[in-house]
């Protein structure tokens, strides 16, 4: 069999790889450069607290491959399991914790509740006034930024075609399955992937699919570095102070987002940018989390093009009007941490036909 992948940000560089390493020949198309769209714009959050129930054994795999990363692919794309921490400052967001833990424990999500003294012996400087925490020891973070071009290099050393900058202008099928034409030349393969992100409508559409979607693009920031105190990625739950999250790499600065609504963005340009005059609310959504805060420069802001489905559920699996056609888009802005995990399964289906990680709430045809 042989396979073209459609859009190289984390999913489609995933599945390339996985697809790959199955021995299919497998070509990457991607319009720009690998990586370089909502995967790089990405907060590079790897967490399962708070995630839809179904959706956590697509999870609990990715996270085990996540473990992984550095050896299968032979470079360091900066996981770190540090833990999530999830801050709560009401009564609802303690409820909305409980019965998320109880409902997610069959699927190895096992969240410690912390009361107020444990938050701040343990995290000192986090949510002063919060009344209670989950904390998930095995979640953590990556690198947005390293991640997709670190499996697109490794499925090339397996014999995957990675093609850069190569605006598709036609897609149809063909006696043997299907024909792309694009900026740098023609493709065809028996299967098609379709992992085109906020433009993954826009392809299903072309095979009779339709799927209500709109591009959003997050309010992103980094601060300047302080000293090296925030261990685990830390969020709130039932979004009090606007679902504000933080983390602090390595070399001190504060990465952040949340707390600020995401702006419209055009699927024409697919531009996504940083609105300055959202900086200061956002900032004060998260000085309940880290009152530090209040005293830092922001040095960068940023943005990306992000698609969320009507719905709130990616699109994953087999199409329903086309054989050979397969999907996994839209992934709402909460994709990152499930990246290696659509890969390993959209290149199990796509070779076998099934898969054990359950998919049904996914499927496009629900729409």
């Amino acid at each position: 069999m042989d396979a073209i992948v459609l859009g190289g940000g984390l999913m489609g560089a995933a599945s390339a790889y996985f697809l790959a390493r199955r021995g299919v020949r497998v070509t990457l198309l991607e319009r720009n450069r690998v990586g370089s769209g909502a995967t790089v714009a990405s907060f590079g959050n790897i967490r399962r607290s708070g995630r839809y129930i179904p959706q956590l054994g697509l999870a609990r795999r990715s996270l085990a491959l996540w473990g992984e990363a550095a050896r299968m692919l032979g470079r360091d794309v900066e996981f770190r399991a540090t833990g999530h921490l999830r801050l709560i400052f009401s009564q609802a967001g303690l409820d909305e914790m409980r019965a998320f833990a109880e409902a997610a424990r069959p699927w190895d999500v096992d969240l410690e509740e912390l009361g107020p003294a444990e938050i701040r012996s343990r995290f000192p400087g986090l949510g002063p006034k919060a009344i209670a925490a989950s904390f998930s020891p095995k979640d953590g973070s990556g690198n947005p930024r390293l991640i997709a071009p670190a499996f697109a290099e490794a499925a090339r050393r397996l014999g995957a075609e990675i093609v850069e900058d190569a605006e598709v202008t036609a897609i149809g099928t063909s006696a043997s399955g299907f024909r792309i034409e694009t900026s740098r030349g023609a493709y065809a393969a028996e299967t098609m992937l379709n992992t085109a992100g906020a433009w993954g409508a826009r392809i299903a559409a072309r095979f009779g699919e339709t799927v209500p979607i709109v591009a959003k693009g997050p309010q992103m920031g980094v601060t300047e570095p302080l000293p090296h105190r925030i261990l685990p990625v830390v969020g709130v739950w039932a979004h009090d102070h606007g679902g504000g999250y933080l983390r602090q790499v390595e070399r001190g600065n504060i990465v952040f987002g949340g707390g600020a609504e995401r702006t419209d963005v055009s699927l024409d340009s697919g531009h996504a940018k940083a609105d300055p005059a959202r900086l200061p609310g956002q900032l004060r959504a998260l000085l309940p989390i880290l009152p530090a805060l209040a005293n830092v420069a922001v040095i960068r802001t940023w943005s990306g093009c992000e698609g969320y489905v009507g719905d709130g559920l990616p699109v994953m699996g087999p199409s329903a009007t086309t054989p050979g056609l397969f999907h996994a888009f839209g992934f709402c802005g909460h994709g990152f941490q499930l990246g290696p995990g659509v890969g390993d399964v959209m290149a199990e289906v796509m070779t076998t036909g099934a898969t054990d990680v359950f998919l049904h709430d996914f499927r496009i045809d629900r729409f």
